[in-house]
């Protein structure tokens, strides 16, 4: 038959205060997974490995982005030296070749 409002009134309370818990449970989870106490706790519970290094006492710090690299200390190659690099490799690989041969593996 007919309910009377009160009831609806407290159940919409009661409603509305489940929904404020699970709310306020929901991101007390979310604040406390991005918690340090979590590397703290033993490895059972779901806290580090026990071969997992230490922190650094002090933060390394970010790398210079928009400054440029020092120039290099050694030179680039010559085309001297570039022909005498392609040479010597293609002697090794030719003795590679010729290795493999008197084995008797596919090339």
């Amino acid at each position: 038959m007919w309910k009377p409002q009160s009831s609806n009134l407290k159940i919409y309370r009661t409603r509305q205060a489940l929904f404020g818990l699970m709310l306020a449970c929901t991101g007390s989870l979310f604040l406390v997974s991005c918690s340090t106490v979590l590397s703290e706790m033993p490895t059972q519970v779901g806290g580090l490995p026990s071969g997992t290094p230490e922190r650094p006492a002090v933060a390394p710090e970010y790398p210079a982005v928009n400054e440029t690299p020092p120039s290099r200390s050694t030179a680039v190659l010559t085309e001297e030296e570039k022909k005498k690099v392609e040479a010597e490799l293609a002697a090794m690989r030719a003795a590679q070749e010729r290795r493999a041969k008197a084995r008797g593996e596919p090339e």
